[in-house]
């Protein structure tokens, strides 16, 4: 069965679109996690912080670590909140 070349044109374009887009999955995710690097710093403390966004910006290494942590959770974990919670007593009358 003789296809068109319309046809082969159309399936050879819609190919490289999805080529590209492949491409560019790794620099967005990159791109992404640079762009909430001080959000994670300021919640995980700086040399945790830093390394889970290193490891993030990697393409394949992030992707591993975030199927990983789809599973198991944070495996870099938030540092301990200093701030306490307050208890508001009603004063004697």
């Amino acid at each position: 069965m003789a296809t068109t070349f319309k046809r082969r044109l159309i399936r050879a374009g819609g190919w490289h679109l999805i080529k590209r887009t492949i491409k560019l999955i790794p620099v967005a995710g990159s791109v992404f996690a640079v762009g909430l690097a001080g959000y994670e710093i300021k919640k995980k403390g700086l040399i945790p912080g830093v390394a889970h966004v290193g490891l993030d910006v990697i393409p394949v290494v992030g992707t591993t670590k975030g199927v990983i942590e789809l599973f198991t959770g944070d495996l870099i974990p938030d540092k301990k909140s200093t701030s306490q919670s307050r208890v508001v007593t009603k004063p004697d009358s």
